[in-house]
């Protein structure tokens, strides 16, 4: 029996026999904790990893890059290559493989931030002042190239060329989804199918990226591989709703950034899309805001209860839980599980229902 829907939504499987069966559990919030736990030893690996490959005999690279990386972050993406690692096999080459991978993959996304900032023009990331405005754009962007480069390194040093190409494809695909909602930017004609394609390319594809080189490191048959590439996916997908929904439904202090910074920029995110559908009326009301960047940002209230009042965070934050209990079914596919591995399975099913309530 596989993982199943019953009346309440699933969090975590228990195990019966090699297979999952999914039931509620108030403890879903906590998964990445027990990930985190599971997987303690390669994660202070891969953070030495990080401090090290974060050095430079230019004494600007590693401030930067400090900046950022030690305000934290949850570090959800080198857990989840970890824990894909972790479920499909243990050996001490198999989780230095991993340590090496998720190290890269952090590299990635931290260089993502660090150049979606200076796009963005944010102010403040991790609950910091966003780098770019200390030091100067042009040096925040080129520390992302850094980072970039840095990471590269790193996956040559697994010798696994899968990995070298999965990653690789992914930093191209993630740069296409930032131009293409770069584009997108104040069109109101945005439909829902486009806005997915854009949050696929820009947030899922490091997600999926991270799971499937966790497999690749674990030398996994292809078709884990590629369960773990729709987990990764689909957990990536709920995570970026979530995010899209908190913009809209959050608090600036909780989640150390700025609500309502995506409407301010002009993105169309799904609640924003949803609300404009809901609200034929209002048609010459949007093109005359969305035209001047003082009245959008005279009306940001107004719009944010808009989105509330048409239903449209509460349809967005539907449509990322939606997206976690997928992610949960692709976990089918990885049965049956090998000896330990059950605990770690129960665990990332529960971190993708929790990456789709989170509230940082």
């Amino acid at each position: 029996m596989g993982i199943q829907k019953k009346q309440k939504r699933p969090y975590i499987a228990q195990q019966k026999g090699t297979a999952l069966t999914a039931i509620a559990a108030p403890t879903a919030p906590k998964a990445q904790d027990r990930l985190v736990a599971t997987v303690s030893d390669g994660l202070a690996r891969t953070n030495r990893l990080i401090k090290d490959r974060m050095q430079s005999d230019v004494p600007v690279i590693p401030a930067l890059a400090d900046h950022l990386i030690a305000a934290g972050g949850k570090r959800v993406r080198p857990v989840l290559t970890l824990a894909a690692a972790h479920l499909c096999a243990d050996s001490p080459d198999i989780q230095n493989r991993a340590a090496l991978l998720a190290a890269a993959v952090e590299f990635i996304h931290t260089a993502t931030l660090l150049h979606d900032d200076v796009v963005d023009t944010s102010e403040l990331r991790r609950g910091r002042t966003a780098a770019h405005l200390i030091w100067s754009p042009p040096s925040a962007i080129l520390v992302g190239d850094f980072l970039f480069a840095r990471a590269f390194e790193l996956m040559v040093e697994t010798g696994q060329m899968p990995a070298l190409h999965c990653l690789s494809q992914a930093a191209r695909v993630i740069a296409e989804g930032e131009v293409a909602q770069l584009s997108a930017v104040r069109n109101l004609d945005l439909g829902v199918d486009q806005y997915r394609k854009i949050i696929a390319a820009k947030t899922a594809t490091l997600f999926s990226a991270a799971t499937t080189v966790g497999a690749i490191a674990a030398e996994a048959p292809a078709a884990q591989q590629e369960a773990l590439r729709q987990y990764g996916h689909h957990l990536g997908m709920a995570f970026q709703l979530a995010d899209d929904a908190l913009d809209y439904d959050g608090d600036s202090e909780t989640l150390g950034k700025n609500v309502g910074d995506d409407l301010r920029e002009g993105k169309l995110t799904l609640p924003l899309i949803l609300t404009i559908a809901r609200t034929p009326k209002k048609a010459a009301f949007w093109r005359e805001i969305f035209a001047d960047d003082h009245k959008l940002e005279r009306h940001i209230p107004e719009i944010m209860d808009l989105a509330q009042s048409t239903g449209a965070v509460t349809d967005t934050w539907t449509a990322a839980k939606a997206e976690a209990e997928t992610a949960v079914t692709a976990l089918q596919s990885c049965e049956p599980l090998r000896s330990g591995a059950q605990s770690t399975a129960e665990d990332l099913a529960g971190l993708a229902y929790a990456c789709a309530e989170r509230r940082t």
